[in-house]
């Protein structure tokens, strides 16, 4: 169980790699997530993303310990970056060890619903003309009410 909130960027396979191999014999599943920044209207220069540092650990460890409650896992890391990202870098990353698939899929949706939506990060995009802050979208909120 970890949970990390990093400015600098991370590997993909290498963390990966590592969880999976952390894993105890009886995890017969393992799912990861990664959030990449995408440029979704054209012209992102950067996203920038800010948080309270002490805050964010303890709400994303409540939210890890959530899922704890609710599937039967073996193991969670919770990855995410802050500070000023270029399109196509990662943003964050979610792994789940279950002993069936069932579990470690729907603790990751779970996970991801809660970091896209209820997290306390913010998020700024920057264009050539502009800095805006990202606002809060509907479809996100909706997701929640699923779990």
């Amino acid at each position: 169980m970890a949970v990390r909130v990093q400015s600098q960027p991370f590997d993909l396979g290498a963390e990966a790699n590592a969880f999976a191999a952390a894993q105890k014999g009886d995890m017969g599943a393992i799912v990861t997530f990664t959030g990449v920044v995408r440029d979704v209207a054209g012209g992102l220069q950067a996203m920038e993303i800010e948080h309270y540092p002490g805050m964010t650990e303890r709400a994303l460890a409540q939210i890890e310990a959530q899922a704890h409650e609710r599937w039967a896992l073996g193991d969670v890391l919770i990855l995410h970056r802050y500070g000023r990202m270029q399109p196509d870098e990662m943003i964050m990353m979610v792994a789940t060890a279950a002993r069936h698939r069932r579990d470690a899929f729907e603790a990751a949706e779970f996970l991801m619903d809660y970091l896209k939506s209820r997290a306390p990060f913010w998020k700024k995009e920057h264009t050539s003309d502009s800095a805006d802050w990202v606002a809060a979208r509907d479809e996100d909120e909706d997701a929640l009410t699923r779990w």
